[in-house]
């Protein structure tokens, strides 16, 4: 069923310790990994200065965008939780510079309320 929700655009969360090996490259020194998210192939990365969205390109994923931003460029988000029918959660995160949200899904395994606490703790400081 995991692979079912990656295709439909759901995120399941991620072993961090995976994520740190992977990552360690792209991060800034002191930089901690809090959360992760995985999309299929993409990953989206919630560290404690920024959040890193993760897009593998390419029919071998070996071509990666990792698309960086800091917490004070979050303008405001919202939290859309899932219904009785509708079982998804949609985290919107608005970027100052633009008027598009970046949104993510989220399927009843990953609690949207752990996201959004995440995110509060650092958008909010």
């Amino acid at each position: 069923m995991g692979f079912l929700n990656g295709l439909l655009g759901n995120a399941s969360q991620v072993d961090l310790s995976e994520v740190r090996k992977e990552y360690a490259q792209i991060l800034a020194s002191q930089e901690v990994i809090e959360r992760a998210y995985k999309l299929v192939r993409d990953m989206f990365i919630f560290t404690d200065k920024r959040l890193i969205l993760v897009d593998k390109q390419g029919i071998t994923g070996k071509k990666m965008e990792y698309h960086s931003i800091p917490y004070k460029s979050i303008s405001h988000y919202s939290v859309e939780t899932a219904g009785h029918f509708d079982l998804d959660a949609e985290l919107k995160i608005y970027i100052s510079s633009s008027s598009v949200p970046i949104v993510k899904t989220f399927n009843k395994n990953v609690s949207i309320y752990e996201v959004q606490s995440v995110l509060s703790q650092y958008v909010l400081k």
